[in-house]
């Protein structure tokens, strides 16, 4: 199960393994206060692109189209979170003040499908007995 949490959310038992996945630190966080398993900034929105939409030069549809492109051309930096995702709860950590319109849910969505394709039967030979 994949979620997704402000970093100024306190944390809670049900959150699994907690993620940062924004390039930059919180404002006004403390390290001990986010109760992180990690922080993979590398798989946050390259800093352009991150700065276009912060600063309104893209709009989200936008946003959320060419960080899909940047996810799909680096999976060494996602595919590592599809374990906790698929064997426990992994909550993604953003600081940002949209609660729908952020990366993290971008991110969440992607990693969401990529379990869906693991799981699907792709081969001729996983599709033999299917009528």
């Amino acid at each position: 199960m994949i979620q997704c949490r402000r970093a100024y959310d306190p944390p809670t038992p049900a959150d699994g393994q907690r993620v940062l996945v924004d390039r930059l630190w919180p404002r006004n966080c403390r390290k001990e206060s986010l109760m992180l398993s990690e922080w993979r900034r590398e798989v946050a929105p390259s800093t352009p692109l991150r700065r276009a939409f912060k600063g309104g030069e893209v709009d989200f549809a936008t946003f959320r189209q060419r960080y899909r492109s940047e996810l799909a051309a680096h999976p060494e930096h996602w595919w590592a979170l599809l374990e906790p995702a698929q064997n426990g709860v992994l909550t993604l950590v953003y600081a940002a003040r949209d609660e729908q319109q952020n990366n993290a849910q971008v991110l969440a969505e992607w990693l969401e499908e990529a379990l869906e394709r693991q799981a699907e039967p792709n081969s001729p030979t996983c599709l033999a007995g299917k009528t």
